[in-house]
């Protein structure tokens, strides 16, 4: 079964075919904060850089990510850290 990071990383990589993308979880930094679930995979920290992105601001960056992880988050994603730039 996949993780939450795999899935992410899967997910991401067919929207924008980053040219890097780093997917980490930072579960264990949240522990007692909203949202933190025992075993992680809850918060994560996501650095990707895409051509994709050229030409739109961050605003419309961030949006597309979370579009793209929508039913990441729809299943109890609970929170996401992006550094995006475009290529």
């Amino acid at each position: 079964m996949a993780t939450v990071s795999d899935r992410i990383t899967r997910t991401l990589t067919d929207a924008f075919q980053p040219r890097r993308l780093e997917v980490v979880d930072e579960s264990d930094r949240h522990k007692g904060h909203a949202g933190h679930r025992p075993g992680g995979e809850s918060h994560f920290r996501i650095r990707i850089s895409a051509e994709a992105f050229r030409g739109k601001s961050r605003l419309e960056i961030h949006r597309a990510i979370n579009a793209a992880l929508a039913d990441e988050i729809a299943a109890g994603l609970h929170a996401i850290a992006i550094e995006a730039k475009a290529d």
